[in-house]
């Protein structure tokens, strides 16, 4: 599987929003903490989790915008 491709300007163009990335053991444990995140900010979630050969566990980034409300 592919690692993550770079963070860029846009993602982080202006105050207020971030990238997180996540390191969990498994899956389960990555989702669930991106599921906290966003009962507190709007984000753009991750859909699946990364696992560089080589490295423990798996990654997930997601993209959050703590101007906006998370949607409910």
């Amino acid at each position: 599987m592919p690692g993550m491709k770079p963070i860029n300007d846009g993602h982080v163009a202006e105050p207020g929003l971030a990238v997180v990335e996540v390191a969990a053991a498994d899956d389960e444990t990555a989702f669930a903490v991106q599921k906290l995140l966003a009962t507190q900010w709007a984000i753009a979630p991750a859909d699946r989790t990364t696992h560089e050969p080589g490295e423990p566990g798996v990654r997930l980034r997601c993209y959050l915008d703590l101007k906006q409300q998370p949607e409910t």
